[in-house]
């Protein structure tokens, strides 16, 4: 299986490949386009899966408590869902958006569509769960179907009591191509920020090269719509097994950080003999969740004058801003 970050770079190279071309980039950052000072560094930290199992919650809880997350999302199909609302609910200030989840990608830990197979046919395989790969969600479902369960998550997470800050997705899936459109259309209808880049790009888009105006033009469009947009986006901020050379390499990259709007993925976990029976990526969870907390660096985003932002922070300068 891709990791994240393949599979995101992946996608984004198919998105851009299928654009529209874009004239030229705006010369200002996203975050100065969104009121802060010319040559701000600001941060999303954001941990993705909550709500997937009680691991998951509590390294996410701790993340947001105890660390320097300033953000998660939650995969709605989940069986953990119900314990990480309550907790929701009693912490409305905690900014939690929708893991748009169109995959189940584990071995023997699996969930269906909300919207229900009936519903959405092409969007589950011969178990009744949702297809384990991004490329199987390709070649079985319609975007009609995606649609559908997009929804069916973003009402669902209402129903409990969730008011979703934003909107991301599962292993990449609604960046394909054929899915992208309709991400952007329930966003922009409902009004719900969703994570699209199109600044810089200095992590992502490194590999695009000379085809970046064509990301632009995607940005533009969400960001014309009243939504706002990030400059950058970190899916894999380290790549070391060690943890202190997994620190180093955090350090490096908010050292080497360019000005405007970055976020950056994590997974967190407190890992029990219980979380090794539904993935083995358990060890680098909890070294990720270790990091959020470590003074270290919490001193090294203070001494480097990153700001740390939320999506629902984004979403208020945006409609103060005019263009």
């Amino acid at each position: 299986m891709l990791s994240h970050s393949s599979a995101t770079l992946i996608l984004l190279l198919s998105i851009i490949l299928t654009g529209p071309a874009a004239t030229h980039a705006d010369e200002k950052t996203y975050a100065e386009r969104l009121g802060w000072p010319e040559g701000s560094r600001v941060v999303i930290f954001h941990v993705d899966d909550a709500g997937m199992s009680h691991n998951s919650n509590m390294g996410a809880i701790k993340a947001v408590e105890d660390g320097v997350a300033t953000s998660l999302s939650v995969m709605m199909p989940c069986s953990w869902v119900p314990e990480l609302t309550a907790y929701l609910n009693e912490h409305p200030q905690v900014d939690a958006g929708v893991h748009l989840t169109l995959t189940s990608e584990w071995k023997n830990y699996r969930w269906g569509p909300v919207a229900g197979k009936p519903a959405v046919p092409g969007l589950v395989d011969a178990q009744g769960c949702l297809w384990r790969s991004v490329s199987n969600v390709v070649a079985h479902a319609t975007a009609d179907e995606v649609e559908a369960e997009i929804r069916a998550q973003i009402d669902r997470a209402l129903l409990m009591g969730i008011e979703p800050t934003h909107l991301d997705a599962h292993m990449g899936t609604c960046f394909h191509p054929q899915f992208i459109d309709r991400y952007v259309k329930v966003g922009i209808e409902k009004k719900i920020p969703i994570l699209i880049f199109g600044g810089h790009m200095q992590h992502i888009g490194g590999e695009a090269g000379a085809l970046k105006p064509l990301v632009l033009s995607i940005a533009k469009r969400v960001w014309d719509a009243g939504l706002p947009v990030i400059d950058d986006l970190v899916t894999k901020p380290t790549d070391a097994t060690e943890y202190e050379q997994r620190k180093a390499q955090l350090v490096k990259l908010l050292h080497d950080m360019r000005p405007g709007i970055t976020e950056i993925i994590v997974h967190c976990t407190v890992q029990t003999e219980v979380f090794s029976y539904i993935s083995g990526s358990g060890q680098a969870r909890e070294a990720e969740l270790r990091m959020l907390i470590d003074p270290d660096i919490r001193a090294c985003i203070e001494s480097e004058k990153i700001i740390l932002t939320t999506w629902c922070e984004l979403k208020k300068r945006r409609q103060r801003v005019q263009n």
